[in-house]
């Protein structure tokens, strides 16, 4: 082996002329185990940079670790960087040359950070690469780069070099969505899984639309639909269709069955450029045990828990990261940063918040070790949490995270200050099991299950709540959303349609699965497509109508959103009537004069005349009408102008006069 020195300052010239990350070359060193293919010992890191991976405060990891194109000394290639503690060697394997183990050994740094690097000229974009390690007690593995930003497609799993060359268009959507993405502005979600919401060939599970695919088909949809946002189930890279995407391995890497990185990112403009924002779903829970990614990383446990009680996941067959590691915590906060600021993500649904606070979250008792205190929480997870949200929310401050938690645990969604764990919002499980409870039960049975239907308001000011209807709610026997619905043909389309007339105007955020728009008559299967042919029959193509009405009246009325977090938004008018399970309620915006009244009829039976008393407003319309003729109802029981009557001057309560069609609800303004 032979060494050669260069001048410090001839770098620094060199460096600040060409790198597009600024570097730190204390000195470079040639390998010369093959003339042609050097590694040079240089660094992209400074003393700050290792002070805070050490703390768990490094935040922009994406620029340092992995592969990043650079030019050093007029020379280009890549520059790599990995963390692996328990090594004692690494290099990088590759067709390049050969997947030979000792061609291109990295430095291992000498503050003992634990950090393997190095810089291999003329290693091109494009070319595939693994780490080869020998770590603890001589293990030997291939993994590929935990911080690599694309990767091979399955079943392959190397990562690639690559450089993103986009340049975002979204400016005009940037500039304003802090007040589109704010707790008091609309948010209508569609949850699409982008393998199967639509493919080139239906039941062909190798056959995919690319991310410009689905920018042609998807975002006009969307933007027809009337939805808000679209929430994309996992698109960091994975290895196995049938996860979902909820068993990960990229967790910085979109996945190539859909394209290229820069075409992910010109699908999130679109959808910007449409005003529509983008959410992703985010796992930073577990991941699984294939053996290029991160499990027993470098010969032992340097992502996950060492002890099993804290570190493996029954449910899923996975590992639980060690979130007490500070390394960990700067790796999982550098991905939630990276999808925010690379990706222009307008938020992050971060997944089974439930398992990562819980020390007994599926366990049984003596199959956990309780806290310092005696408690099942997490402490290190608890506040990893509270700095995952503290840390995204400074950076990013028009953006939301929401928790998909369904326990009790209290407080999800308040801030850090007030003892919270600082998300912006938290799915509201209760109410969706209660909801569908109740629409499953025959109508001559409601009347003794009010209390269930009227539940959800006692509670629903403790958080931030998105109600949602989610991909879990139509796989694995639950059936679909139609079928879930008692009576028959017309009678599960009406309750259906009731449903999502309640779920539009009660109070929150709304999510609503793709398929279930259109009343999808089959369970979700990741393998095929959406069902839609079904929309040449009428019942399926005028419930899509509806549900787009339903999007537009809430968009439109700022009476279901200014106040959705506010007791002041929202009042009971009617729960008396137990025995005919009608119920009403008025949603209420900043101006009274926006004020709108909602009535819901939970039986199959026509309710002439039905007076309700209401407060300030002699004169009302009907802008929504589930029954409507135009979205598969009866269509003759309407309230064209509908009759009110002061009965109390003094408190201005009018006294309205409705005709209530059956299994549907109405709206008023």
């Amino acid at each position: 082996m032979a060494t050669s020195k260069l001048s410090s300052a001839k770098v620094a010239r060199n460096s600040k002329k060409n790198l597009p990350i600024a570097p730190v070359l204390k000195y470079e060193e040639q390998h010369f185990i093959d003339s042609k293919k050097p590694v040079w010992n240089y660094s992209l890191f400074t003393d700050e940079d290792i002070t805070n991976f050490k703390n768990g405060t490094l935040y922009n990891g994406y620029q340092k670790f992995g592969s990043h194109k650079l030019n050093v000394l007029k020379t280009s290639g890549f520059y790599f960087a990995v963390w692996a503690p328990n090594a004692t060697f690494v290099s990088v394997i590759g067709d390049f040359n050969g997947w030979k183990t000792k061609l291109h050994p990295l430095f291992v740094r000498l503050d003992k950070s634990g950090i393997w690097e190095g810089f291999i000229p003329g290693f091109k974009e494009g070319d595939n690469y693994k780490y080869y390690i020998k770590g603890f007690k001589g293990a030997e593995s291939k993994k590929s780069d935990p911080y690599g930003q694309f990767c091979e497609l399955r079943p392959s799993n190397a990562s690639l070099g690559w450089q993103s060359k986009y340049k975002w268009k979204d400016a005009a959507w940037m500039k304003k969505r802090k007040k589109n993405n704010a707790l008091n502005a609309p948010w209508s979600v569609y949850e699409v899984h982008p393998g199967s919401w639509m493919r080139p060939v239906k039941t062909d599970e190798e056959s995919f639309n690319s991310y410009l695919q689905l920018k042609e088909h998807l975002v006009p949809y969307v933007k027809k639909m009337g939805f808000t946002h679209v929430e994309l189930m996992p698109v960091m890279e994975f290895p196995y269709d049938g996860s979902w995407g909820y068993q990960g391995t990229g967790f910085f890497a979109a996945t190539s069955r859909f394209g290229t990185p820069d075409e992910f990112r010109e699908l999130i403009d679109a959808f910007h450029q449409e005003g529509i924002g983008v959410i992703l779903d985010w796992v930073p829970s577990h991941f699984p045990y294939d053996a290029h990614g991160l499990f027993m990383f470098d010969g032992t446990h340097t992502y996950e828990y060492a002890d099993m009680r804290k570190g493996y996941h029954p449910d899923w067959n996975s590992y639980i990261f060690n979130y007490e590691r500070a390394e960990v915590r700067s790796f999982l906060i550098s991905s939630a940063r990276f999808w925010l600021d690379q990706f222009h993500a307008d938020g992050l649904r971060v997944d089974a918040v439930n398992s990562i606070l819980r020390l007994d979250f599926s366990r049984k008792e003596g199959e956990w070790v309780p806290n310092k205190y005696g408690g099942n929480g997490n402490l290190e997870a608890i506040e990893f949490i509270k700095l995952f949200n503290e840390t995204v929310y400074r950076d990013f401050p028009d953006i939301q995270t929401i928790a998909e938690e369904a326990s009790d645990w209290p407080k999800i969604s308040k801030p850090t200050t007030e003892g919270g764990l600082g998300f912006g919002m938290k799915w509201m499980m209760g109410w969706m099991h209660d909801t569908l409870d109740y629409f499953k039960l025959n109508p001559i049975m409601r009347q003794f299950h009010q209390d269930k239907f009227s539940f959800s308001m006692m509670y629903f000011y403790d958080e931030n709540f998105m109600l949602p209807f989610s991909h879990d709610e139509v796989v694995h026997g639950k059936s679909p959303m139609v079928y879930k619905m008692p009576g028959d043909e017309w009678q599960k389309f009406a309750n259906l349609r009731l449903l999502y007339t309640y779920m539009y105007t009660h109070p929150g955020a709304k999510l609503l699965f793709m398929g279930n728009e259109f009343a999808q008559t089959s369970e979700w299967n990741y393998k095929t497509e959406l069902d839609w042919p079904l929309l040449k029959y009428p019942c399926h193509q005028l419930m899509q109508d509806c549900v787009r009405d339903l999007n537009l009246i809430y968009r439109n009325h700022p009476a279901l959103y200014q106040l959705q977090y506010d007791t002041k938004g929202f009042e009971w008018v009617d729960l008396a009537h137990k025995a005919e399970s009608v119920i009403a309620f008025v949603r209420k915006g900043k101006n009274k004069k926006n004020n709108m009244l909602v009535v819901l009829n939970m039986t199959p039976v026509v309710r002439h005349n039905w007076k309700l008393r209401v407060k300030g407003k002699a004169a009302w319309t009907e802008i929504f009408n589930s029954d409507y003729e135009k979205y598969w109802g009866a269509g003759h029981v309407f309230n064209p102008a509908p009759q009110a009557v002061l009965v109390d001057k003094k408190r201005q309560i009018y006294e309205i006069n409705l005709q209530l069609p059956a299994l549907a609800g109405i709206i008023l303004v």
